[in-house]
């Protein structure tokens, strides 16, 4: 087990290990319709494990958040190439949510990505999903692109970014 790198009331954020894979995939199928095979998971964990982290609560993971690092073409600055993150999935279980723990993952996620030397970073959300879209513009994400028919169900997203280091 990771040593905490913050706490959120009587939570824990820290980073995953391989053996809590498992827990977080069960977090993923149970809150969020867009589910990964399971080697997709430990090859995120391995390629940025530093941004790879969970929420706890008395030795029970409760949330994640797992980003990776991409390079291409920025989604913020036209054509110019660049170092960013994509976060991938952010999840906390329903009875654990409104105590500040997707902020928190969030804020922690972008220290690392950050510090990895990211200029920018990006995530698709559900249009639906206001919650989450309010949380991603109080971190200072700006709403880009829609994307028609991103889900499998059909629902569209959008693209949101921040832009990590002028």
């Amino acid at each position: 087990m990771q040593e905490a790198i913050r706490h959120v009331g009587r939570y824990a954020i820290r980073r995953c290990t391989p053996e809590e894979i498992p827990q977080v995939i069960r977090i993923n199928e149970e809150t969020l319709p867009e589910h990964y095979s399971d080697p997709f998971y430990y090859d995120l964990l391995e390629g940025f494990p530093e941004g790879f982290l969970l929420a706890e609560l008395d030795g029970k993971v409760v949330g994640y958040m797992m980003n990776r690092i991409e390079f291409g073409f920025s989604n913020i600055r036209g054509f110019s190439l660049t170092k960013k993150a994509h976060v991938v999935s952010v999840a906390v279980l329903a009875e654990h949510r409104r105590h500040g723990l997707g902020e928190a993952l969030m804020e922690e996620g972008l220290k690392a990505m950050k510090a990895r030397g990211c200029s920018e970073c990006f995530l698709e959300v559900r249009v639906s999903n206001a919650p989450a879209i309010a949380m991603y513009r109080k971190l200072g994400f700006v709403v880009g692109q829609r994307l028609y028919a991103y889900y499998r169900d059909g629902e569209d997203a959008f693209m949101m970014t921040k832009e990590l280091q002028a």
